[in-house]
């Protein structure tokens, strides 16, 4: 028996352009659960926050697949600190976003391309394949970061994350 897909939580700030706004079109489409308030995230689930002072690494699986994948939609440019203590806190490692507003800008992903990429990560390389299906450019997510993403879900743990990043960090000047 297949096991259900991880759910996924998203913390909705309200600071988005509404048709732009990848968090929403999850939530409209049934895929995530969006929520107001942090408090409303459920306690333990992996929570993609870029202070966080841990990587997303493999090994993370298990707490996506018993607590399910939270991620934070805002302006990152004024995010603030988020109380996450309740919350098993990741960083993203180096990745090009693909979406039209920042394409091949390091580090600003669309809310669905982090998700995309914990899944990816992670292990749960269906669901990030199935979340980026949902919009036109989602598949230049995968082929942009191809590398560096099967170079982090290869690594044995965080350690070996942070060492590909560093690779792809140098390679791009960043």
């Amino acid at each position: 028996m297949q096991e259900p897909p991880p759910a996924i939580y998203i913390f909705h700030k309200r600071e988005c352009d509404p048709k732009k706004c990848t968090a929403l079109k999850l939530g409209r489409l049934g895929l995530a659960k969006l929520v107001y308030r942090v408090s409303d995230l459920p306690a333990g689930s992996l929570f993609l926050y870029p202070f966080s002072p841990e990587v997303v690494a493999p090994g993370d699986r298990d707490i996506i697949s018993s607590r399910g994948l939270s991620a934070v939609d805002c302006s990152w440019n004024r995010i603030g600190r988020i109380p996450s203590a309740r919350f098993a806190g990741r960083h993203l490692p180096f990745l090009l976003a693909a979406n039209p507003v920042n394409y091949a800008i390091p580090y600003k992903l669309s809310t669905l391309e982090a998700i995309a990429a914990a899944f990816y990560i992670t292990g749960f390389t269906e669901e990030a394949s199935s979340v980026l299906s949902k919009m036109k450019w989602g598949e230049t997510f995968l082929s942009l970061n191809k590398e560096p993403l099967s170079a982090y879900a290869a690594a044995r743990d965080r350690s070996g994350v942070l060492r590909a990043e560093g690779e792809f960090r140098a390679a791009y000047n960043v």
